[in-house]
């Protein structure tokens, strides 16, 4: 994993890549229990054909139907540091919102009118705060599955008094589904999401058709869809699935170049040593 791993959810799934983490499905639905349980199992696409999904005008429907809600990370066992279940037990009620299948209004979440942007899987957070602090004009929403990482960014949070950003501990494609508006966000972050390498695991990827048509319809015009890899094969596929999204234009000839908001992951500058490449693909709703 580029990005480093964050640890268990007490919902379902989220986007980041749990490499190195183990995590569990907790037997009590709240976002700061801490409960034992047995490994889940791999969950698979609800059966459906594809009559019924183009028969859905809503894309959210859709993408519940054609993207199969397939989950984009195994549940495992789960380490979490003392200082990061003490953010959990004390900082969840600041600045984390709980799941709800309702529209969320941003002014009154953020306390203010700004641009919002949403990360999905933003596993210890490092790179969220660096964006974060740099463009504090901005409103960011972090959607992120494990426990690990949502204490590791509530303690960023804390530490460096930022005030602009909200965690939302759960499924990505949920949230998207039933808690964004259409039209309501200004940007979308998808840095370094698993890249399921192996080929029968490729329908795992997050990035497939349908979720980007959801996330499209959730972007103002000129809304930017932003995602990064360091998987070659990984970067072809988002830039093919993003090119074959008629709502959105690319910014770039294929790739882009890293946009200078974006840090450079220590994991990249590790890669760079050993002749590795990172991609960035970069979109924008028309």
């Amino acid at each position: 994993m580029s990005q480093e791993p964050s640890s268990l959810s007490p919902s379902t799934v989220t986007q980041g890549q749990p490499e190195t983490q183990d995590t569990t499905t907790p037997q009590v639905d709240t976002a700061t229990s801490q409960t034992s349980a047995a490994p889940t199992p791999e969950l698979h696409a609800q059966s459906s054909t594809p009559d019924q999904a183009a028969a859905l005008s809503d894309p959210a429907e859709q993408a519940s139907y054609r993207f199969g809600h397939i989950r984009s990370f195994v549940h495992r066992r789960a380490h979490i540091t003392p200082g990061q279940q003490e953010a959990i037990n004390t900082l969840m009620q600041d600045w984390a919102i709980d799941y709800a299948p309702r529209h969320l209004d941003f002014e009154q979440v953020f306390g203010r009118q700004a641009p919002t942007i949403l990360e999905i899987g933003f596993g210890m957070g490092e790179t969220t705060e660096k964006i974060a602090q740099l463009r504090h004009e901005d409103n960011f929403l972090g959607v992120e599955v494990f426990n690990a990482g949502v204490g590791a960014m509530l303690k960023r949070i804390h530490n460096s008094g930022l005030k602009n950003v909200r965690i939302i501990q759960h499924d990505a494609v949920e949230v998207v589904t039933h808690m964004l508006p259409e039209a309501s966000l200004d940007g979308v972050h998808i840095y370094f999401p698993d890249p399921w390498p192996k080929k029968r695991h490729h329908k795992r990827r997050l990035i497939q058709g349908p979720f980007i048509q959801l996330l499209a319809s959730r972007l103002k015009p000129g809304g930017y869809i932003h995602c990064a890899t360091d998987w070659e094969n990984y970067a072809e596929q988002m830039l093919e699935v993003l090119s074959a999204e008629p709502s959105l234009v690319n910014t770039a000839k294929d790739f882009a170049p890293k946009p200078e908001y974006r840090p450079q992951t220590k994991f990249e500058t590790r890669g760079f040593r050993l002749g590795h490449d990172s991609w960035d693909v970069l979109f924008k709703k028309k």
